[in-house]
């Protein structure tokens, strides 16, 4: 710094510590000073044009703000030119200045210029306000703080009257405003870019637009606060999810990643397999004959081996960039925990010199209290992330999960429950959130027990190995507690498997279970398997507290066999108070790595556990969608089959055989069969859902699809009949005419605004397969795949949406049809006849010509006709009874479906029957054509949509959570579940644990008192005793208090368990028939994996926290009484925030 500086001093000790009116040397301030927020800005901007240019958020208008900091900026750099120039002009009238007066004024001029231009460049990419630049003010700022006083201390010491280097002091102060200016503007944001979804949402979060100041301090949250202090949050008063968050972005992503990991690992296996025939090749050729057939053999299962897609590499792709952001924030506050041990030793040297200037001790104060609160503000962003990255991953996974569910082979179903895919989605995706917040503790924690045995080093020298040679021990001890916990992990999972999937069979059938009085033997089932379940979260518990036990008694004996080692290696080592406590303050830093790297690890394993589950599922084969060709290629035929071989799973004997199917496109092919032929199968192998083992299906454009059981959605009756479709009236009412449904509008309470219960409780079984043959009539599709939806409805109205809707003059005319029927009554008005047979097509071809045939279908026409002419004659009775209606209102709407009573006729009423069907064919010509009238043709009477629609309740309601602060019933309730007494015994066992604690820190002070009155030698053996003894006896109630608190949860998990279960057995039928079942379903298996693993280790922590804080005030009022003043207050100012 000499060539720089020529006489000026970099460094004075006299001149900085050893004076009551400290100040820096003026080298230093013209240097190091000006030069650190250069030095920052330089090595940061190119990251940060680099991620700008990646991270394009959109186009900010150059605004008064904007305008104001560049012009600032560009005065900044004149500024500090002019500096530059007047060094040059001194030179050149001979005036000598040392090269620090040209450097750094060049220096501080070129990174005004870089700042101006960071401005105008996070204008143009849309950034609102720059943690960068706001940065770099606050250090340019802080910086000039020193020479700013100096320069007026110098004047008031020196009696020189006026200024000797005028133009450099006016400069620096116009230097010093402008920067602060600056730093104020930086507090302040921009307007949001042009088209950015923050200008159109009206109620977006503020998160967005809000400051990097603001977003250090959380300051957008505080208006979430205020309304959340004043009044209990509700779902309306939360703002618009940020887009970067919603399922829309993040599944997608997530899915796209795991493509590609699917990809890769098919494609590697490839290169493997010509590697092994390569290596074969050679050596096989001159002894082809003679080749061995086991070596052959071996060759091939090598061979087949195949990569299995890591789940684990595409989260990291999809999260892991954001995840990274926190993990540097978390190094940052790792770095900075130790800075407060070293102005601890500091502080304690300072309080032993008693001629220390008193402005070092308050500036050690202030910086203790500087890097705590900086280390809060970097600790807490590092959450923000890990807590954001939490969510979006349980958030892809669940989706994830979902859409695979809906994608996978029927193959794959038979292994993958309901229950396991209800426990991956809610269960696996949720450990999966819980271990990204202390994910970092991975490497963080290692790293922090080096850091901190470095620093024991430098303190207490080779005896802190012993420390060190106790943590190793302790390493082997919690591999096999880990491997252990594994396994049972994994045995848990399949028993919570079991028990969801059993619980859904239930639900699914209460009502049978209720009728037969079944809830006896089920509920038994239940509690056999959960039993099983509790059995391996008692071994795990146990595990547990055994690992607590020693994790937490870990660094007190690091700290006690350093300090034994230390005393008794050398009679000259003296345990004083510096030693002792600065010590004892990196030893609590390594408490918390200690303490939560086993549940970090303990997490990991649960989370590997979850992690291979969720593999396995996502790795199930999907159905393959070019099964089915639907290519609109230039055919006659909508829908053609050729040689299809069809079966239910790959390994599976084909259910369908040597099908031949050719479908005209606008015709009418009517399945017919007897039960259990493959009319269904069929349907389903159009659809895709089926093994195609040979053959080729193609179906020309879109397809609707009316199942034989209706599914039917938790919604109103119009929004299960348009499905997202937008609403057009005219067609819209020509649907529910042609659907019979008109009639039925006028009965339910709402018309089409009731809402349907779940599986359409609320709707009788002809009902339900109107609305859904609605459905597919209002979707306007191209083919119509309609698996036999006349079977649920009465005869009359089978006849009537045959006529309406399916026949030749029905609203699909000109449609592609195919119906599953066994309807005869029908048969002759179709285009073409499938006759099914065990799995082949019999016969196909017209009416005329398959009687003609006299072969199956002849045969299917003798077993069916009885109870078809049966049918169609209670139809002619209707017509009969009025002529001017196609058949009466009561009758639709008041109908019994003959899924839901089947009625018996006697022989007479069989017989007059037959003369009626005689009697119905004669009238029915004259007046078939009157009956088949397009709906669109016709004129509309009123319609119930356009009567006023009735305000009507909810049938489904919306599930509520208690809000406001916990009441004290709920804690008594889990107390009473744990058990009262167990309860009390657990936080007596916690207390008599911090006793322990406070008096070995008691003893630990008394014990370096000794150093000052000479009474180390023969008092060492005793210290070192009662040290030891009050650290075990610490450890053991450890040990204890989690026993205990294990036996606890166990009973608490089985009691609420099976109090929720006997509820639900005992709870009537109509609380099934309004209550979703995944509502139900969701109670028993995430509510109770948070009884039985959240809620304990969060107690637990609550525990341990309580007692820890309780225990740290009362050595301070002991130490220092004072301190009990400052306490009642914020104790009670806390309570009553806690309270409100």
């Amino acid at each position: 710094m000499k060539h720089l500086c020529g006489n000026l001093t970099f460094w004075d000790s006299n001149l900085t510590k050893h004076t009551d009116l400290p100040d820096l040397p003026a080298c230093f301030q013209l240097s190091v000073l000006p030069w650190t927020p250069c030095i920052y800005l330089w090595l940061t901007s190119p990251f940060y044009v680099l991620y700008l240019k990646r991270n394009n958020r959109g186009y900010i208008m150059m605004s008064v703000l904007n305008r104001i900091k560049t012009v600032l900026g560009l005065i900044l750099w004149i500024v500090c030119w002019t500096d530059l120039f007047s060094s040059f002009h001194e030179m050149s009238q001979n005036q000598s200045k040392p090269p620090i007066y040209f450097v750094t004024p060049l220096i501080v001029g070129m990174t005004m210029l870089l700042a101006t231009f960071l401005i105008q460049y996070e204008r143009l990419k849309g950034v609102q306000s720059s943690g960068v630049l706001f940065i770099f003010w606050t250090i340019s700022v802080l910086c000039a703080v020193v020479p700013f006083r100096s320069k007026i201390v110098y004047q008031e010491r020196s009696n020189i009257n006026g200024v000797e280097d005028k133009l450099r002091f006016t400069t620096f102060y116009i230097y010093f405003g402008l920067t602060l200016i600056q730093l104020i503007l930086s507090c302040f944001n921009e307007k949001p870019p042009l088209f950015s979804s923050v200008v159109t949402d009206p109620n977006a979060c503020p998160e967005m637009t809000a400051g990097f100041l603001s977003k250090m301090t959380f300051w957008w949250f505080t208006s979430m606060a205020i309304k959340g202090y004043k009044s209990p949050l509700e779902n309306k008063d939360l703002w618009t999810l940020n887009k970067h968050d919603t399922s829309e972005l993040v599944v997608p992503n997530l899915l796209n990643e795991w493509e590609v990991e699917k990809s890769r690992a098919q494609s590697e296996p490839s290169v493997k397999e010509q590697a092994a025939f390569r290596k074969a090749g050679p050596g096989a050729e001159p002894n082809h004959v003679n080749a061995s057939p086991e070596e052959e053999e071996v060759l091939l299962s090598k061979r087949k081996e195949a990569r299995q897609p890591s789940f684990l590499r595409a989260l990291l792709k999809a999260f892991g960039p954001y995840f990274l952001i926190g993990s540097a924030f978390k190094l940052l506050q790792d770095l900075i925990t130790f800075v407060n041990p070293q102005l601890l030793r500091m502080l304690i040297d300072f309080t032993k010199q008693s001629n220390s200037p008193l402005w070092w001790g308050y500036s050690l104060a202030f910086l203790m209290f500087g890097t705590s609160l900086l280390q809060t503000l970097i600790l807490h962003q590092h959450f923000q992330y890990c807590f954001v990255t939490g969510m979006r991953l349980r958030t892809g996974i669940i989706g994830a999960i979902y859409r695979k569910s809906l994608a996978i082979t029927n193959e794959a179903k038979r292994s993958s429950t309901v229950g396991e895919v209800v426990n991956l989605m809610s269960v696996d995706a949720q450990r999966f959130m819980d271990l990204t917040t202390f994910l970092n503790m991975l490497w963080s924690a290692p790293l922090q027990i080096i850091l901190a045995l470095f620093f024991l080093w430098q303190n207490l020298g080779a005896s802190v190995l012993a420390g060190v040679a106790v943590m190793v021990l302790l390493i082997p001890f919690n591999a096999f507690i880990a491997m252990k916990t594994r396994t049972y992990q994994v045995e848990q999972m399949k028993h919570k498997d079991d028990r969801i999937k059993l619980m859904n069979e239930i639900l699914n059938g209460i009502k049978v279970l209720k009728l037969y009085a079944w809830e006896v033997s089920f509920k038994e089932k239940i509690l056999q398997i959960r039993q099983k379940e509790l059995n391996v979260l008692r071994k795990t518990a146990y595990l547990s507290a055994l690992s607590t036990m020693a994790w937490t008694s870990a660094p007190f004996m690091v700290a006690l066999t350093t300090f034994a080692v230390y005393v008794t290696a050398d009679d000259k080592h003296v345990l004083d108070a510096e030693k002792a406590f600065v010590s004892l303050s990196l030893f609590n830093i390594l408490r918390f790595p200690l303490n939560m790297l086993p549940q970090v690890i303990s997490s990991i394993v649960q989370a590997s556990v979850s992690l291979k589950r969720i593999q396995d599922f996502l790795s199930h084969d999907e159905l393959d969608p070019e099964s089915v060709d639907r290519r609109n290629n230039a055919s006659e035929y909508a829908v053609s089959v050729v040689n299809g071989k069809f079966s239910w799973a790959k390994q599976d004997q084909a259910t369908l055989d040597n099908i031949n199917v050719m479908v005209p496109q606008g015709s009418l092919l009517a399945v017919v069969g007897h039960v259990g032929c493959g009319k269904t199968s069929l349907v389903s192998a159009l659809l895709g859902e089926m093994e195609k083992q040979e053959g080729q299906i193609s179906i020309r454009g879109s397809v609707a699809y009316v199942p034989q059981q209706a599914w039917i959605q938790n919604a109103t009756l119009r929004d299960n009949i348009l499905f997202g479709r937008p609403y057009v009236e005219q067609k819209y009412r020509c649907v529910l005419e042609a659907c019979a449904l008109t009639p039925d509008l006028e009965v339910l309470p709402g018309g089409d605004q009731t809402e349907i219960g779940e599986k359409g409780i609320n709707l009788s079984g002809g009902q339900r397969q109107r609305v859904s043959l609605a459905r597919a009539l209002y979707s306007e599709a191209d083919v119509y795949l309609l698996d036999d939806p006349l079977s649920a409805v009465d005869a009359h109205v089978a006849k009537h949406i045959f006529d309406k809707v399916i026949g030749p003059e029905g609203a699909l005319k000109g449609k592609t049809r195919i119906l599953v029927t066994h309807g005869i009554s029908f048969l002759p008005q179709v285009d073409n006849i499938l006759v099914m047979v065990e799995g082949r097509v019999s016969e196909m071809g017209s009416y005329q010509e398959l009687l003609k045939q006299n072969g199956a279908f002849a045969e299917f026409l003798r077993n069916y006709s009885l109870e078809d002419i049966i049918e169609d004659d209670e139809v002619t009775v209707s017509l009969l009874d009025d002529e001017e209606e196609e058949f009466p209102e009561d009758a639709l709407s008041n109908h019994t479906d003959m899924v839901d009573n089947e009625p018996v006729v006697n022989e007479a009423r069989r017989q007059f029957m037959r003369q009626m069907s005689i009697m119905s064919n004669d009238l029915e010509n004259p007046k078939k054509m009157s009956r088949r009238r397009r709906c669109s043709e016709r004129k509309h009477p009123e319609s119930p949509l356009e009567k006023k629609e009735p305000k009507v309740e909810k049938l489904i309601q919306a599930e509520t959570a208690e809000t406001g602060r916990v009441k004290f019933k709920v804690y008594w309730e889990y107390a009473k579940a744990v058990g009262p007494f167990l309860s009390l015994f657990i936080c007596f066992l916690y207390g008599c644990q911090s006793a322990a604690s406070i008096g070995a820190n008691f003893w630990l002070s008394e014990w370096t008192n000794d150093a000052q009155h000479n009474r180390t030698l023969e008092r060492t053996p005793m210290r070192v005793g009662v040290y030891a003894a009050l650290g075990i006896s610490q450890g053991v109630l450890v040990m204890f208090s989690s026993f205990t608190l294990a036996l606890g949860k166990i009973q608490a998990a089985r009691k609420l368990h099976q109090t929720l279960l006997d509820n639900k057995f005992h709870t009537p039928q109509s609380f099934f028939d309004t209550t979703p079942i995944g509502r139900i379903i969701n109670r028993f298996s995430k509510d109770i994996y948070v009884i039985d693993e959240v809620l304990p280790s969060t107690i637990l922590m609550f525990l341990g926290t309580f007692f820890a804080s309780l225990s740290t005030m009362i050595v301070i009022i002991c130490s220092t009484p004072i301190f009990a003043l400052v306490t009642g207050p914020l104790a009670l100012i806390y309570f009553f925030v806690q309270v409100r």
